[in-house]
């Protein structure tokens, strides 16, 4: 197995052949990747006071999630795993609908059927993800295998985290992906923990990457918190899919910094010394140094940007927070054309109960930003 594709190391210097970027693209790049922090910022702290349900933050991660999926197209499809939902909003989901999924409100498109941070948006070709781990890797080899038969010219990319590959999912999806030799490429999100069960006791292979051999397709290592190396490798293992030469196994090494999600207290089962030395490798630093090195972005802008992605997020929380609740009527709409007796009778009787007991009330106050 090749040792780490790498473009920067941890100082944001080349040591590697960067992807074709140019200035602009190179810019958008990093304020992609600053809006997955500037938005787990504020959602975090909507968990905490309790004005939204769950979190699952993607701090560390965002030169994985926002790297690999910069290489894609918009004809591409991107089937997440849990933590890729700025990778939507930067392929064209909007702000505004992120959001209200995240409060479950009217505005919801799915219409408070999902948790919280459990995002889909058919324009960009995201779809809607399930908490059971593994799932969507089928799903994505299927549409993949879908789109061959029909001849459309679209790679999908099937998202998942270390602890996914000890799922059925992942080894009946790469095994069917190698025999049909589908436009897909599966990115492994490296992250250290599958909530507290640490990688290295996830499996006795040296390296994830080596599990794409048994299924007859390449695998490689990339440094996971290198958003250059991040672009070249996904957009090679794009093409060679593309091109009809089969899958690819990406596994982006890097770190989870916060907990699994807001449920969850990483202190109970990791060192802190642990986290202190990926905090040093932190993705946003790396390339904000080169990119300062290079000219294309000035010392001290990245605050000025971070202000204009808060400011953003912030006025459509307000928005959002806003927002009647979901109409309770949804609960039994859209699976019959004509709802029927049995889940009338059930609606009839909730809505009895809420009017003699009362419906459930906002808590005071909106939430200061």
């Amino acid at each position: 197995m090749a040792s780490l594709a790498q473009v920067l190391d941890s100082e944001g210097t080349l040591v590697g052949e960067p992807p074709v970027l140019d200035r602009d693209q190179s810019r958008a790049l990093l304020r992609h990747m600053l809006r997955v922090r500037c938005l787990d910022d504020r959602m975090l702290k909507l968990q905490r006071a309790g004005r939204i349900g769950f979190v699952g933050t993607a701090k560390g991660l965002e030169a994985a999630i926002i790297g690999s999926a910069f290489a894609l197209e918009p004809r591409d499809w991107l089937w997440s795993g849990l933590r890729e939902g700025s990778a939507a909003v930067m392929r064209g989901l909007p702000l505004s609908e992120y959001i209200a999924q995240m409060y479950c409100n009217s505005n919801d498109t799915a219409k408070g059927r999902q948790m919280c941070n459990h995002f889909q948006h058919k324009g960009s070709h995201y779809p809607s993800w399930s908490s059971v781990i593994g799932t969507q890797i089928p799903h994505g080899v299927g549409a993949a295998l879908a789109a061959k038969q029909r001849g459309i010219d679209e790679v999908h990319a099937i998202y998942f985290g270390d602890g996914a590959t000890s799922s059925n999912g992942f080894h009946s999806g790469m095994n069917f992906a190698g025999v049909w030799k589908v436009p897909a490429v599966f990115v492994c999100i490296d992250n250290g923990w599958a909530i507290s069960v640490c990688s290295r006791e996830q499996t006795a292979a040296e390296s994830y990457a080596h599990k794409a051999l048994a299924y007859g397709m390449p695998g490689i290592e990339v440094d996971g918190n290198d958003a250059l190396a991040c672009v070249r490798e996904t957009r090679a293992a794009i093409a060679r899919a593309r091109r009809g030469e089969g899958p690819s196994l990406l596994v982006l090494k890097t770190y989870r910094m916060m907990g699994h999600s807001s449920s969850d207290d990483p202190t109970k089962y990791r060192d802190s010394a642990e986290v202190e030395q990926w905090a040093a490798r932190d993705p946003l630093d790396r390339l904000e140094r080169h990119l300062v090195a290079k000219g294309a972005l000035q010392q001290g802008e990245r605050a000025k940007v971070e202000a204009e992605l808060f400011d953003e997020i912030d006025r459509e929380i307000h928005v959002q927070e806003a927002a009647a609740p979901m109409a309770l009527k949804t609960l039994v709409e859209d699976v019959y054309a004509d709802v029927p007796r049995h889940l009338r009778l059930q609606y009839n009787k909730f809505i009895a109960v809420a009017e003699r007991l009362g419906h459930a009330q906002k808590g005071d106050g909106a939430f200061p930003l």
